[in-house]
């Protein structure tokens, strides 16, 4: 059986008909489900260029194509293209086919009308809320409150008439968008032991050694080397949308740096609003106190960045479950955040703070990086939280949700013939 999966990810196809990401859903991302489907068929947008580009994987391989969806961004270019987008979707589905849309998204709104008028069983992830995709400084459009009514008004229905769904939380997605069948929390989040830090002997970051004892409890001591230079903040994210609150970090950091704190902060991503964050840091004065790194070629490089960090800041106006403040906690890193989407499942209320207030945020920071103690408590205990992430683990769950949307799925195909 082939799972038809329509997804707001965009790849890039090269002459040669090979398919493209700079992000983290390549080809062994979507290899996760072939442990219960034969094939998997991604509903994408794809856009034609001459090369992939820097740092980008393949996303199609064994098991695993793509149904091509006619390129658009943002809501001008869609309107233009809707009736081709729209035949596209639709084409992508056989009777004899299992769905399970990512969501909240156009391409799962576009298709749901037509499997709900087949009585198509589908399953749904879950891996945002567009409540707050579309909360007031997320995104600039000039009918966003009413996306941001809309959007989550869909969603509701779409989670109530599922056969299952998968949600990337433990519990926040689930009390706004509840499922009328089965459902489980499950992130997309899976942490091989490379990216889990706990799984070495020793680490020792700038401010204290976390070692593993033989019972596997982590066991933190001060260093003696107290830090006097300078501290350095690392976020991660993309650059294409103000969704990830880069602008209120930069502005948080100029306020810790006026306050006389000694900061670097380093932006891992890369997109359209790369300038105008490059310009905020020089309007503030602090344009020698930020490095962008762009898209970075690898894990690893992520991870080395990460190590050299005294403490992650996640400022975002909206998330799902975010993956990089997951990874940085593997590092053994302390992380602030704001209190939207799964953050608060991962942090504590002590390390959160409302989005789009650079004075508390700052307030925050200055807090956090003047205890070293604390640092070193944060350090271990978020290592910890990440192991809850490792692969073994999920792969069950994961595996039980897709066998049960492949059964549903295979009761309906039975019901036709």
């Amino acid at each position: 059986m082939t799972v038809v999966i329509p997804t707001e990810e965009r790849y890039s196809r090269t002459p040669d008909g090979s398919l493209w990401t700079r992000g983290p859903h390549d080809h062994g991302f979507w290899q996760r489900y072939l442990a219960v489907f034969e094939r998997v068929r991604v509903v994408a947008r794809v856009l034609d260029v001459s090369e992939p580009g820097t740092a980008a994987k393949r996303m199609d391989g064994d098991g695993v194509e793509c149904s091509l969806v006619p390129y658009y961004v943002g809501p001008s270019q869609f309107l233009r293209r809707a009736w081709r987008v729209r035949g596209a979707v639709r084409r992508s589905v056989h009777a004899n086919d299992a769905v399970i849309m990512r969501v909240s998204g156009t391409l799962a709104n576009l298709l749901e009308p037509a499997l709900i008028a087949a009585q198509h069983p589908y399953g749904l992830e879950v891996i945002g809320d567009p409540y707050d995709v579309f909360a007031a400084g997320a995104v600039e459009h000039p009918i966003r409150p009413f996306f941001r009514w809309w959007f989550p008004h869909v969603l509701r229905r779409q989670c109530l008439r599922a056969a299952g769904v998968a949600y990337v939380t433990e519990r926040t997605l689930q009390k706004r968008y509840p499922c009328g069948a089965y459902s489980v929390g499950m992130s997309d989040v899976v942490l091989n032991e490379a990216a889990l830090l706990g799984r070495s002997p020793v680490f020792t970051t700038h401010y204290s050694s976390i070692e593993l004892e033989k019972d596997d409890r982590l066991h933190c001591e001060r260093s003696n080397h107290e830090r006097q230079k300078r501290m350095d903040i690392v976020t991660v994210g993309s650059l294409e949308q103000p969704y990830k609150g880069i602008d209120v970090l930069i502005a948080a950091t100029a306020k810790s740096i006026a306050a006389g704190r000694n900061i670097r902060l380093t932006i891992v991503g890369e997109g359209r609003y790369r300038q105008s964050l490059e310009n905020l840091a020089i309007q503030l004065g602090i344009g020698n106190s930020i490095r962008m790194t762009g898209q970075l070629a690898s894990a690893q490089s992520v991870q080395a960045i990460l190590d050299d960090s005294d403490l992650f800041v996640l400022a975002s106006r909206t998330e799902g479950l975010p993956r990089a403040m997951i990874e940085a906690m593997a590092r053994g890193l302390p992380c602030l955040g704001t209190n939207v989407g799964g953050i608060p499942e991962l942090l504590e209320p002590s390390e959160l703070v409302a989005p789009n207030d650079p004075d508390a945020l700052s307030a925050k920071i200055d807090e956090t990086l003047s205890r070293p103690e604390y640092m070193t408590q944060l350090s271990a205990r978020n290592l910890e939280k990440a192991g809850g992430y490792r692969a073994e683990l999920l792969d069950a769950r994961r595996k039980q949700f897709f066998e049960h949307i492949r059964s549903v799925t295979e009761r309906w195909i039975s019901g036709l013939n």
